[in-house]
């Protein structure tokens, strides 16, 4: 059977490997070479996946993560690990079960792909732009001249242009009756109404919250910084990718989640016992970085230069208010060009969760980012590649 494989990213190579022992197979991809978005993927170092079992994969994808079911027990993070060590590339284990190659380098990841592709005789057709695929006859011509038997679109999201990810795959989905959940950035820079200068003030152990309706809908822990725009890093990141269909919410920021209003009270109360006669800007200094303090006070709406000795019970319950719910005013996401993952795509519901194929087109595949699939930061994202496409190519 022949088969062409439309996208040499995560998703289209590991189809590609496991089609290819059983088929002839050819990858189209538009760039000069294979896995060009894999390449920049955890800056360079490629978090190839997360070392979790099953359970936990599923709980880090927002969107269809039953879907994800029968393929993630199908080729699990944990045989990701094994298989690419097998293919003799040396991998380690982050905070956070992150997985990455032990030489840090992403091309190895890509190397060890390519030399799997060509063991197996996979035919590799670069600088090659897909611009239609029609159905004849029971073939799939592409470009109008090149037969297939069948055809698996893993042309990647809408995110990172530059990699070639245009959504070509939407186009072809929409081509042959397949509905396409709008796309919308995923793990992508917030930014803020809020005139701050604060840009480059990285904060670590705070905690985002996101509310609607006095409901809290997302509480992140960790780390994060202040950007021109607004913020980013990995709580905000995570906290994109779960409000980014929300309208009307609010966020918060607790700068001190380690402490209950209760110990926060008592924490300020023993800094102005000592420093009672100095400005409260000044005292401040020893909670927050200095650079936020003036905002923290204007949102707590006390004076920075007023004495410590003068500030009363209600001043200091402001404060602390303040401090455990600093407001964040929400613009937008970041352009989703900047962003990590596509979130939309071909909705799930007209394809098969077992073999990936088209419940519309016998014969049509999707499998990767094109998927309305997306996963939180942590590997999650390439490990639904990796399955879909494995769990495609097998059943080719």
């Amino acid at each position: 059977m022949n088969i062409a494989i439309i996208g040499g990213g995560p998703a289209g190579m590991m189809c590609a490997i496991k089609a290819a022992e059983n088929h002839q197979v050819t990858i189209f991809e538009k760039n000069e070479k294979l896995g060009k978005k894999l390449f920049i993927t955890g800056k360079g170092r490629c978090n190839l996946t997360n070392y979790c079992d099953e359970r936990e994969f599923l709980k880090n994808i927002v969107n269809n993560s039953s879907f994800m079911y029968s393929s993630i027990y199908s080729f699990s993070p944990f045989t990701t690990y094994y298989y690419f060590e097998e293919l003799g590339l040396p991998l380690k284990v982050e905070r956070g079960n992150r997985v990455f190659p032990a030489s840090d380098k992403s091309s190895d990841v890509i190397k060890a792909y390519e030399k799997k592709l060509k063991d197996l005789g996979v035919k590799i057709n670069l600088n090659y732009e897909v611009t239609s695929i029609e159905k004849v006859d029971g073939k799939f011509m592409i470009n109008g001249r090149e037969k297939f038997d069948k055809v698996v679109i893993a042309s990647g999201g809408i995110s990172y242009k530059l990699t070639g990810s245009t959504g070509d795959g939407y186009k072809f989905a929409k081509d042959f009756g397949h509905k396409v959940i709008d796309q919308v950035p995923g793990l992508i820079g917030i930014n803020l109404k809020n005139n701050f200068s604060l840009a480059g003030l990285t904060l670590k152990n705070v905690e985002l919250k996101i509310l609607k309706d006095k409901k809290i809908l997302s509480r992140e822990f960790g780390e994060m910084l202040f950007t021109h725009r607004g913020i980013s890093g990995p709580i905000v990141l995570t906290t994109s990718s779960k409000i980014n269909r929300l309208k009307d919410f609010e966020m918060y920021l607790d700068l001190k989640p380690a402490l209950d209003p209760e110990k926060l009270d008592a924490r300020i109360l023993r800094d102005f016992h000592e420093n009672q006669n100095k400005n409260l800007e000044n005292v401040m200094k020893s909670l927050l970085p200095r650079d936020l303090i003036i905002y923290v006070l204007e949102g707590a709406d006390i004076s920075g230069d007023k004495k410590v000795n003068q500030i009363t019970k209600e001043d200091r319950e402001s404060l602390v208010k303040t401090i455990k719910n600093f407001a964040l005013k929400f613009d937008s996401l970041d352009d989703i060009d900047r962003a990590i993952v596509t979130s939309g795509g071909v909705d799930v519901k007209d394809i098969d969760p077992k073999t990936m194929e088209s419940k519309k087109v016998k014969g049509l595949y999707f499998i990767g980012e094109v998927l309305d699939l997306d996963g939180l930061t942590g590997g999650f994202n390439i490990q639904i590649a990796n399955s879909t496409g494995y769990s495609c190519g097998i059943n080719l």
